[in-house]
């Protein structure tokens, strides 16, 4: 756990940032990838069942896990509020903070178990093969005992990462995936006297891991380390006040992850009338937009950390310089990959499929990545950062109206030719990328503009 000591020297401040950023967003992004291994893994291993399970648990996903996230970015909120407290040397303080995420968690697991037990009544008013039905329902009954499970499990992952630790993470999803992979096989084909389940072993596996992960990061937490938070010293009521300052910094970040996760969602649903090459292609290239986001996803979540550590400990002018360096480093690897994604693109497109109009396609869509993951990289890192200074109500609107009300009215208008010929696909990331520049410019005026008020700084750190 690093304590508030003063920086030496001007020029090693940028020099020992950069080496921490690094450090703690290296296994954040380690752990992210493995969270996608294992999505990866039951669409493998589900299809290979049958296209109907496949579809089954692929609908079932696309149902549960945007509001898991929503769930999620709410318990993020741990996070700036630790790592604030660890910079203003007052860990004590952390264990109450827990304690109330804990009920935090609880309360949202109870109303997500209830929102995916009702999936069959949520399908009834959707278009949706009635053959992958059951299958989606069983996955997701399956995958709800595992929920409480997972959300306390958040909550001591965003209190290890707010202390600057963020190998345990990496090491538990790793460790996740490598068993996954075996249960998947028991509980999807039968093994050991288990009958074969098919798409509803996925959830099972699901559910048995999250389980997993909880045990870990508890044997984690129970560490010399962790005991100066004394958050296993005493049990705690509900308690309004400390949990409505979580709930106001965590809302805003559970609604930003939404409206985005929604708006991508949406598209690939309007873009169903152009059909089934065209989505094939929108997929493959959304698929290489979703990985080359993790490295700007795991550098916004490490600025985090040490802005919110250099505010809590009043350094401002740090703050700012871990802001401002992380960004830069987000953009330049963002050129990086943007130029291997322009050279590489017809080699990639052909990994994911041998039909020609789709490699031609998604070879096309995928120049629209090379320069959207730039402006994407810019406002994950950026958000990030704000979230280190518990700035997140200003970035939620931005993306609601950067999402909402200027890239999904770009994009019908171009995609369905409102105004000129259609242009499709092309349309729709025309308006994707727009919506993500307008996001990126807005949100990094307002980490320009927040740093200048240090006023605003300071009341935002007593939410």
């Amino acid at each position: 756990m690093e304590t508030n000591t003063p920086s030496t020297g001007h020029h090693s401040v940028p020099v020992s940032e950069l080496n921490k950023l690094v450090r703690l967003a290296l296994p954040i992004l380690t752990a992210q990838l493995a969270q996608m291994a294992m999505v990866l893994v039951d669409t493998l291993m589900a299809g290979r069942v049958s296209a109907v399970d496949l579809a089954g648990v692929a609908l079932g996903g696309a149902l549960m896990w945007p509001v898991m996230m929503f769930f999620m970015g709410v318990l993020q909120a741990v996070t700036p509020t630790v790592s604030q407290l660890n910079g203003a040397g007052r860990q004590r303080e952390v264990g109450e903070v827990i304690r109330q995420a804990l009920w935090l968690a609880g309360f949202g697991a109870g109303l997500l178990i209830a929102f995916i037990l009702n999936a069959e009544m949520i399908y009834a008013l959707m278009v949706i093969d009635p053959a992958a039905i059951p299958v989606s329902v069983g996955y997701l009954a399956a995958t709800a005992w595992g929920v409480p499970a997972l959300m306390g499990y958040f909550v001591l992952r965003f209190l290890c990462e707010g202390l600057g630790f963020t190998r345990p993470a990496m090491f538990i999803a790793v460790s996740a995936l490598l068993v996954k992979i075996p249960l998947n096989y028991i509980f999807i084909y039968g093994a050991f006297g288990i009958a074969p389940m098919g798409g509803v072993g996925c959830g099972v596996a699901t559910a048995i891991v999250m389980w997993l992960e909880l045990g870990l990061i508890l044997l984690v937490v129970s560490k010399s380390r962790f005991e100066s938070t004394g958050w296993r010293r005493q049990f705690s009521w509900p308690d309004w006040q400390p949990m409505a300052r979580l709930i106001a910094v965590g809302i805003p970040i559970g609604a930003t992850m939404f409206f985005e996760m929604g708006l991508f969602a949406l598209v690939a649903l309007l873009l169903g009338r152009f059909g089934a090459d065209v989505v094939a292609a929108h997929t493959i290239a959304i698929n290489l937009g979703g990985l080359t986001f993790m490295f700007p996803l795991a550098l916004g979540m490490a600025a985090t950390i040490r802005v919110g550590f250099n505010v809590g400990a009043g350094k401002f002018d740090a703050a700012a310089q871990v802001a401002k360096l992380a960004v830069w480093l987000t953009l330049g690897v963002a050129v990086l990959l943007g130029a291997f994604v322009v050279s590489a693109r017809h080699f990639i497109a052909g990994l994911y499929s041998t039909d020609v109009q789709v490699v031609a396609l998604a070879s096309s869509l995928m120049l629209f990545v090379a320069v959207f993951q730039l402006f994407d990289s810019a406002q994950a890192t950026t958000i990030g950062a704000l979230r280190g200074y518990k700035d997140t109500q200003v970035p939620m609107a931005i993306t609601l109206v950067g999402y909402w009300f200027v890239g999904l009215p770009v994009a019908l208008t171009l995609g369905y030719g409102w105004i000129g010929p259609p242009m499709g696909a092309y349309g729709f990331w025309a308006g994707l990328t727009v919506a993500l520049m307008f996001v990126a410019v807005c949100v990094l005026s307002r980490l320009w503009w927040l740093r200048r008020h240090p006023d605003l700084i300071v009341r935002l750190a007593h939410r």
